[in-house]
């Protein structure tokens, strides 16, 4: 299951490239994600490339100049192309040996250091796309702390179902309406129930919500009908990026019984131009157990490798910013840090739970891990959770409060590994804005 710690990770590892060591940032050379850029109002085609301080390296160009060799050189071909679907169905050795490559061809001291530099595309002047073509979608529910907070809004006595804690639960999304970060969208409307009303009314929602999620891209698949074991999991998952699927609560407490979502959850999902492989957070694995008396998994969703480091330790936060703080020059106010080693499933039990009935997974799937809420109401990841139901606003600089997205409210989604004797790694920024509903 796991990735081996080797030279890429090695914390005192320095580029020639200035910015890589810029103290707090995201994107050092132990880093070295993937996204799908070009240059901004350009008509260029869109290609592959890896973050390197605050600049591109652009895979198509790096590929013209012959640096790179051998099966990397296969990789880097591939990571050329407008999506990055035939990377990630290459596999888990060939991406290990395209990451060594990059990492000593940006490392101090590198010969080709100046052919290297020509291929540098400024981040400030790039524009991303989804990194890969997603065939299909599936949102997980993985924070027990997310579910038992929901559940205790609509069951005080009795808030998790009695699935919760053996299965993991997920439904199929919608791939088409999924954007990367700086997606606008508008308010969605639908039908909803008023508050003691016997009839639905048709409108605008009025309980427009956040996820915090992370989102996995997924590599080689598996052939129908053959499940992927726990022990194999991981080599099927190309990396990680930031999700927020964004969710009209009112819409879906009228809708979402028998079958669940639908309008409520397919208008818009925003995840982060960057993708931030399992190599790269290698260090910041961490062990997975269950809370005493809980149950264990059953055997197919068990393994010694994922008791011992199945987990992984992401920081994450959430920033809102409204219209008036924007005028007023505000950053977005954090309303919400936690932690992804919270979650109560892993990412191997998530894909091999998904394909244990025979069920296909391609490159470029996408896999969501659900709200990410920690154990207390201030690492929640959803406005549902944190204001209580709206009982309790969230207070924001300038004294405006919110209990659900207003127009014109931003949020910026962020995620983080640090901890001593490794390099602090980021997932960039994952924001999106709500538009005023159209007029219909």
């Amino acid at each position: 299951m796991s990735t081996l710690l080797n030279e890429t990770h090695h914390p005192a590892l320095r580029s020639w490239l200035a910015s890589a060591q810029t103290p707090g940032g995201d994107f050092p050379i132990q880093n070295l994600p993937f996204a799908v850029f070009r240059r901004q109002g350009s008509d260029e085609a869109f290609r592959g490339g890896v973050a390197l301080g605050d600049q591109i390296v652009d895979l198509a160009a790096l590929a013209r100049t012959g640096l790179v060799t051998g099966e990397a050189a296969a990789a880097l071909q591939a990571g050329a192309q407008d999506r990055l679907n035939a990377l990630m169905a290459l596999g888990p050795t060939a991406w290990s040996a395209l990451r060594l490559a990059l990492s000593r061809l940006l490392r101090e001291g590198a010969a080709g250091a100046d052919t290297v530099a020509t291929c540098l595309v400024p981040q400030a002047q790039a524009e991303f796309t989804v990194p890969a073509r997603i065939g299909d979608y599936t949102d997980f529910y993985t924070s027990v702390h997310h579910a038992t907070n929901i559940g205790k809004q609509f069951r005080p006595d009795n808030p998790l179902l009695p699935n919760y804690k053996w299965v993991p639960i997920g439904y199929h999304g919608r791939a088409s309406s999924i954007g990367v970060s700086g997606q606008r969208f508008h308010r969605p409307v639908g039908q909803t129930l008023p508050p003691g009303a016997t009839e639905p009314v048709f409108g605008p929602c009025r309980r427009l919500d956040i996820e915090l999620e992370l989102g996995v891209f997924l590599g080689q698949g598996n052939e129908l009908g053959e499940p992927i074991a726990m022990d194999d999991a991981e080599q099927h998952v190309f990396g990680l990026c930031l999700l927020n699927d964004w969710s009209a609560r009112d819409i879906q407490a009228w809708e979402y019984q028998p079958l669940g979502p639908f309008l409520s959850k397919n208008f818009a999902t925003t995840i982060s131009p960057w993708i931030v492989t399992l190599d790269a957070l290698a260090p910041y694995r961490t062990g997975f157990e269950r809370p005493a008396g809980d149950p264990q998994p059953l055997a197919y969703l068990d393994s010694a490798a994922n008791r011992q480091e199945g987990a992984f330790d992401i920081q994450l936060d959430v920033g809102l910013q409204t219209p008036a703080m924007r005028s007023a020059g505000l950053a977005p106010a954090s309303i919400c840090r936690t932690s992804y080693r919270h979650a109560y499933w892993t990412l191997a039990q998530m894909v091999t739970h998904h394909t244990v009935n025979g069920c296909n997974l391609q490159p470029g799937d996408l896999l969501g891990s659900g709200t990410l809420s920690g154990p207390t109401l201030d690492q929640a990841g959803a406005l549902i959770e944190l204001t209580q139901g709206g009982k309790q606003p969230v207070t924001l600089p300038q004294g405006e409060q919110r209990v659900y997205l207003e127009d014109g409210d931003s949020v910026v989604l962020r995620g983080w590994c640090e901890k001593a004797g490794a390099a602090r790694i980021g997932f960039g920024a994952c924001e999106g804005s709500i538009l005023p509903a159209r007029t219909l």
